[in-house]
């Protein structure tokens, strides 16, 4: 594992810059992390922005006027800053997964570097220094966007093993970014249906919610059947593969209903999903 730091600015709000410079007169490091700086780079809209930094929750509340300790059990604090409300994070580390979603322990880390070597997927662990807007890439990620590919942080069967959910997130991902799941990941997905069948039906919901508002939920859908997932989401429609109907019908029951719910247009959120749900 080599970090890289590769000089590519991306555009963000000034407030965030503001806050930036707080945390450096305080003598504190201070990194965009997480989908803010992912769909920064692609260019797509970002709606909420992540903080990591190695100053720890107090003093985060002491450095700004107006914050909420909205997870501080985790190390997170909201700041309130120029019009901004931004989560920010102490380096963390995570301990082992026993339950299959969560880490039984999680303490605070030294660097950036340890911090993002727990997150999900390479697209993912990036991070972007705010005051010398230097990229810090560990594991190939600005090459993996670039690529439009989804790919694990290490080993896929650990990181599957570890939070069941990253399976269906992999897959929302590839959905709404258009990308592909790189092999071995996908591979590695079979394996870890046991600990996605632990995963909370309303997680899951919030998933496939995602996947049914995107502009492609016929490629979402196909990849929880290919991998395997769809019998346990939804096993009524993965009932319909193969199944063939008559001379009227161009496909079988679960190609019909999955085309149909590709063919309801894009609109406001909600209407859209709830159309699709129907479709299916």
């Amino acid at each position: 594992m080599q970090t890289t730091y590769e000089k590519i600015d991306i555009a963000v709000p000034a407030a965030l810059t503001g806050i930036a410079r707080v945390f450096d007169s305080h003598g504190k490091k201070c990194y965009l992390v997480g989908g803010a700086v992912r769909d920064t780079f692609l260019g797509r809209p970002v709606s909420e922005y992540d903080v990591a930094t190695d100053a720890r929750p107090d003093d985060v509340m002491r450095m700004f006027p107006r914050t909420a300790p909205t997870g501080i059990d985790h190390g997170t604090v909201l700041v309130i800053e120029g019009g901004m409300e931004v989560e920010v994070t102490t380096f963390r580390a995570d301990g082992k997964y026993t339950d299959g979603r969560h880490p039984d322990d999680i303490r605070f880390a030294s660097s950036i570097e340890e911090d993002v070597s727990r997150r999900d997927f390479t697209v993912n662990a990036l991070a972007f220094d705010l005051i010398t807007r230097d990229f810090i890439d560990l594991f190939g990620g600005i090459q993996d966007l670039r690529r439009h590919v989804i790919r694990t942080v290490g080993d896929p069967h650990e990181r599957f093993g570890e939070d069941g959910l990253r399976i269906m997130r992999a897959i929302r991902f590839a959905s709404v970014l258009h990308f592909v799941i790189e092999e071995e990941t996908f591979a590695a997905i079979g394996g870890a249906l046991a600990v996605f069948s632990k995963v909370a039906a309303e997680r899951i919901r919030e998933e496939l919610n995602r996947i049914l508002e995107s502009d492609d939920p016929f490629s979402g859908i196909e990849l929880m059947r290919k991998s395997g997932i769809l019998k346990l989401v939804l096993p009524e429609l993965e009932e319909g593969y193969g199944v063939r109907q008559n001379r009227f019908h161009a496909y079988d029951v679960y190609y019909h209903n999955l085309n149909s719910c590709k063919a309801v247009p894009m609109g406001e959120p909600e209407q859209t999903r709830l159309i699709r749900l129907a479709a299916l």
